[in-house]
């Protein structure tokens, strides 16, 4: 291969395809970029317990936003030819997601029946991308029987609008028809564009704290919940499309900084242009014991008393052993930290993924 005698420089783009998983444990370039801190963590505590070398030749470069591109404005007519509705006579939501499970339709259906029959948005419109071809496969096929038969059964036909693919020229369009924008799904991003790219054009987003969206905003700049809160997105979602407030100036300041296009060019520039070619990694792994310390993944979190979310098994678990070691010994806790925690309840939190070792 090339990169036995040439710098090289690779990106992982997702976190959780098989072939950027495999990819990432086979890794022998010199400088690897990942999109978010978030991917970077997750890539050096999964491939990295392996690959010593990998966390020294990782960078996290945040993706770019073309603010010439994605800013508030109105919307070009050209949308209307893709979405022929009155933006006027409704309140729009918007979903732009690929229709999977995983990806939040469910979820994003679940809080439209509240804000219908709870809140009082009779006029609510939800805009969902269709698929390509609804019977390209029976699993997609099946998906798209599930959900309208989800749709038809909570009532809510006339609030939903299943629309062709948006154009990129047309996306800013699509972002600034919306009222609010939902991306409450349990895909582990490796970035998550659109939520980022609907805040500036000025429409609000709320997103499940999942993957980046937990942190590559700050809470204070942007709206989340816990996933599968359904009550708690349609509260936050009420709030917002009846007080109609526009994107905080600071949380426009925060993306412009952050997500600055051309700070993300000039970042690859210095990877790329200062690559110089490495000895090849070496794979290493060490043995577990008693004396080995741990912590909590950088792919879940704590919340409330006791409970763990665990972004790759999208589910919360109530674990108040884990929760109580985490929070007492944040550096890293080892077997004989606490008397009740037995070998087994060790083993059984690597294995299962909620904690991984410390160096």
């Amino acid at each position: 291969p090339m990169y036995h005698d040439i710098p090289t420089v690779i990106s992982l783009r997702d976190n959780v395809y098989p072939e950027t998983m495999l990819g990432s444990f086979l890794f022998q370039a010199d400088a690897l970029i990942t999109i978010a801190d978030y991917s970077r963590a997750v890539a050096i505590h999964a491939a990295g317990q392996v690959i010593p070398e990998l966390a020294e030749r990782t960078v996290a470069i945040a993706n770019g936003i073309d603010f010439d591109h994605f800013r508030p404005g109105e919307p070009d007519p050209a949308i209307f030819d893709i979405i022929p509705i009155n933006p006027a006579a409704h309140t729009v939501v918007l979903h732009p997601h690929r229709p999977e499970t995983s990806k939040g339709l469910p979820q994003t259906i679940a809080v439209a029946d509240l804000l219908v029959h709870q809140y009082g948005f009779h006029d609510l419109l939800v805009l969902v991308p269709r698929w390509f071809d609804a019977a390209a496969t029976p699993e997609v096929q099946a998906f798209t029987d599930q959900v309208l038969g989800d749709i038809a059964a909570r009532g809510l036909e006339a609030h939903f609008h299943f629309h062709d693919w948006i154009p990129q020229r047309l996306m800013p369009d699509y972002y600034n028809l919306g009222d609010l924008h939902l991306a409450l799904g349990h895909f582990v991003e490796a970035f998550g564009n659109t939520v980022y790219e609907s805040l500036a054009c000025g429409t609000p987003s709320i997103a499940a704290r999942v993957g980046p969206y937990r942190d590559l905003v700050p809470d204070e700049f942007m709206d989340k919940v816990h996933f599968d809160d359904a009550a708690s997105a349609a509260a936050l979602a009420t709030a917002i499309l009846r007080e109609r407030p526009a994107v905080p100036e600071a949380t426009m300041a925060y993306l412009h900084d952050h997500f600055n296009i051309d700070k993300q060019l000039q970042g690859y520039a210095n990877v790329i242009l200062n690559a110089r070619k490495l000895p090849p990694v070496s794979y290493r792994f060490t043995p577990r014991d008693d004396q080995t310390r741990y912590r909590l993944a950088p792919w879940c979190y704590l919340w409330g008393e006791a409970n763990v979310f665990h972004d790759f098994r999208a589910e919360h678990v109530a674990m108040p052993l884990l929760a109580a070691l985490v929070r007492e010994l944040p550096d890293g806790f080892r077997l004989m930290d606490r008397p009740e925690l037995a070998a087994g309840i060790l083993t059984g939190w690597y294995k299962q993924g909620y904690i991984v070792p410390v160096d």
